[in-house]
């Protein structure tokens, strides 16, 4: 390279496939970059290192969060205590430190200038190489409204947290205080902006009236059937837009239901953004991002089905800040949605605490920020 010759800027996202939404972040934050001709690649660390590591991390993950989530949870809070109790994963830390030189080969070749990891297993990977001298900026986004397990074993230059409120919880844990950026979780630029609901309900062709969200994640997670149909017990008026993502199995039994109201009933989509402006509030599970996107919105949500670990404690932040009601054996969907439907103060109430609380330009700020590293 000519002497004083400016190379384009280069940033590396290292995601691992675990659920959507770490990649969902990876890409949402690439969006930005690439719209500001900065070149980005995003890589799985682990199928770039073994494609069938990083089958059996996803597989596994679905398989525990989806058929035994309960284990998962009990999991995730062994986590949490080994992590209280200072114990190291010499076992994760080993591993990783073996999966990190295998990575070297890929960096030596891209020379990022920046790395980003969107996922924890990411960032320990980047922080083996880092203890060899590589002196690439490195960034961690954590992509829940919680500081998850062992982050603090992770040695990078900047932590993206989901929000200030996150800061002492992020410092006890061991995270320096002047390396937190709570630009909020990246999400796509879409669901910064907002249309009217009329409009919305016009370009997906539904009534416009009162609109239900109902969202059950990618995988479909949950007790759906038996929301909709205490959904359909109120006597408002109402329609549902029903989302189940990959899960045909549940799109199928809904699609069976003998009810007295529209449901619209959709399987997969990329149009959540429009659903969310068509609607009053979100009925769906607390997963980082679908939570970043609804505040992003100002949609006022409700809660069910967590998955046990990081999205109970995504659940926590919401209903400790005003933000969500959440459902319950004894406090079911029937009675929240008749309160955020017919109480319009708690409604704006909550709403403005989600107004205050959203970060619709965590992606834009976040670009920013790397371009002026």
């Amino acid at each position: 390279m000519i002497v004083g010759e400016e190379r384009d800027m280069k940033v590396l996202f290292l995601s691992v496939t675990a659920g959507q939404g770490h990649n969902q972040t990876g890409k949402a934050a690439m969006e930005c970059l690439l719209e500001n001709k900065v070149e980005c690649v995003m890589l799985d660390a682990f199928e770039y290192i073994n494609p069938f590591l990083k089958e059996s991390i996803s597989q596994g993950y679905l398989l525990s969060t989806k058929l035994t989530p309960a284990l998962y949870g009990r999991m995730y809070r062994l986590a949490e205590k080994l992590e209280r109790n200072n114990i190291k994963m010499s076992v994760s830390k080993l591993t990783n430190s073996v999966l990190a030189r295998k990575l070297d080969t890929y960096l030596d070749e891209y020379k990022p200038d920046v790395i980003v990891c969107t996922h924890i297993f990411a960032a320990q990977i980047v922080t083996q190489i880092r203890q060899k001298g590589y002196s690439t900026r490195t960034i961690g986004i954590v992509t829940d409204y919680t500081i998850h397990p062992f982050w603090e074993e992770t040695d990078l230059d900047y932590y993206i947290i989901a929000n200030e409120l996150l800061t002492r919880q992020a410092v006890k844990k061991g995270l320096p205080e002047e390396k937190l950026k709570p630009f909020g979780i990246p999400i796509f630029r879409k669901f910064s902006q907002k249309m009217p609901a009329r409009e919305a309900r016009a370009l997906l062709n539904i009534e416009d009236k009162d609109t239900i969200l109902v969202m059950s994640g990618s995988m479909g997670y949950g007790k759906v059937t038996r929301i909709i149909r205490q959904l359909d017990s109120l006597d408002m008026d109402f329609q549902i837009l029903s989302v189940c993502g990959n899960n045909e199995t549940l799109r199928n039994k809904i699609d069976e239901l003998e009810l007295h109201r529209k449901v619209y009933n959709y399987g997969f989509v990329d149009n959540v953004d429009v659903m969310m402006d068509a609607a009053n509030c979100i009925i769906t599970k607390p997963g980082g991002l679908t939570v970043s996107e609804s505040m992003a919105k100002g949609l006022p949500m409700a809660i069910i089905n967590p998955i046990p670990g990081q999205e109970d404690r995504n659940a926590e932040f919401l209903l400790n800040n005003g933000l969500a009601m959440k459902v319950t054996k004894t406090y079911p969907i029937d009675e929240a949605v008749y309160q955020l439907l017919s109480n319009d103060d708690k409604i704006q109430t909550m709403i403005q605490r989600i107004n205050d609380i959203a970060r619709p330009n965590a992606s834009m700020d976040l670009c920013k920020f790397i371009m002026e590293l």
